[in-house]
């Protein structure tokens, strides 16, 4: 087990990598979560990174690759006279004409809550209809799954949710298919702790490309580099476990009966990707009645995106938040303009915090 706090593991990392990146050409490697980019940014990890190893951010915020359609039904059902029930991440991302808080200003019924079972509880004691926008990864479905559980066997009428919950493993398939030259990637410690390894294996196999689940210190990140660029020299693709302490091989099995119990793998579109194989969860039928779109004919939304703003290729590890020419000047954590600069997990945030702008 790694000593997170032995600085001299820290040093002889970047040693190593230093080392193993003198015999390698350009490397391009991926995470997936908005933590890993805190450390990365908070640490100056990118700037000890050898010129030829680069360490990009991809789409690992749930709040940035909520598409801007199912803010806008969110949006509508407020203005139809639904209870939405929000974590607070979401209320200030833009829609295409306004954001929940900005709506909330003129009048509607938008609750801030801290998870699912706030809003549940809205619903029973004020018995209105409640509506609670469902986002995250597999790190977040099983609190969904296990409160869709609770209000059909408690009999609660009035509680809906607009699901917009998103599975990692096929959003790196969709990366790795496009041909997007990643050598590597540092999956989510987070989503891992649920999933285990189990859905990188085949991934990793079929692509040869090395997967590392990480943990959150700067010597995790660094340890799961030199973990990759080992693999990436001795040409044995594999996934490999950095995160020790907290991620099993097998995962969380109860999170993932939960889950399993409520949900499918559906098809659904990634703010700036296109529709994803297998990429969210839908309500099984069992639960379907749960699910707002099985209660109102909600119109079609016509998504209408700053052409300016670029967090698509942001979240498809294509450009960087120095990048766009709004950044830091016309879209800021106060007036965000894209998704990716208003959750603390967005990329655009993180830079916009560490690089000396808040």
């Amino acid at each position: 087990m790694i000593n997170i706090n032995d600085r001299r593991v820290i040093k002889r990392s970047i040693e190593v990598i230093k080392k193993l990146s003198s015999k390698l050409d350009s490397i391009k490697i991926m995470h997936l979560c908005g933590s890993h980019e805190h450390v990365i940014c908070r640490y100056g990890i990118r700037e000890v990174l050898p010129e030829n190893i680069t360490v990009i951010p991809g789409p690992g915020c749930p709040v940035c690759v909520t598409t801007q359609k199912e803010i806008d039904t969110a949006i509508y059902l407020a203005e139809e006279g639904y209870t939405v029930a929000t974590l607070g991440d979401m209320y200030r991302v833009p829609g295409s004409k306004k954001s929940l808080m900005e709506l909330q200003s003129e009048g509607a019924d938008i609750r801030i809550v801290y998870g699912i079972g706030d809003a549940v509880k809205i619903a029973e004691k004020e018995g209105e209809k409640v509506v609670f926008i469902a986002i995250g990864f597999e790190t977040t479905a099983p609190t969904t799954a296990a409160e869709v559980v609770s209000v059909r066997s408690r009999g609660i009428d009035n509680f809906y949710i607009l699901n917009c919950h998103r599975q990692i493993p096929p959003v790196v398939e969709f990366l790795l298919e496009e041909g997007s030259n990643i050598q590597g990637f540092i999956c989510p410690g987070h989503v891992s702790t649920i999933t285990g390894l189990k859905p990188y294996h085949e991934l990793c196999r079929r692509y040869k490309v090395p997967m590392v689940v990480a943990g959150f210190e700067p010597v995790d990140v660094l340890v799961s580099i030199v973990m990759i660029l080992r693999q990436i020299l001795n040409n044995s693709y594999k996934v490999e476990n950095e995160y020790r302490r907290a991620v099993r091989e097998e995962g969380n099995p109860i999170a993932q009966r939960l889950i399993n119990e409520v949900f499918e793998p559906s098809d659904v579109p990634w703010r700036g990707f296109p529709v994803i194989k297998n990429g969210g969860l839908k309500l099984r039928e069992k639960y379907r009645d749960l699910d707002i779109y099985c209660h109102e004919d909600i119109p079609e939304m016509e998504e209408v995106v700053n052409s300016n703003c670029i967090c698509g290729e942001i979240l498809r590890g294509e450009k960087l938040p120095t990048d766009c020419k709004l950044f830091g000047k016309y879209c800021t954590p106060l007036n965000p303009v894209g998704s990716c600069m208003v959750s603390e997990e967005g990329t655009c945030y993180i830079f916009y915090k560490y690089r000396g702008f808040i």
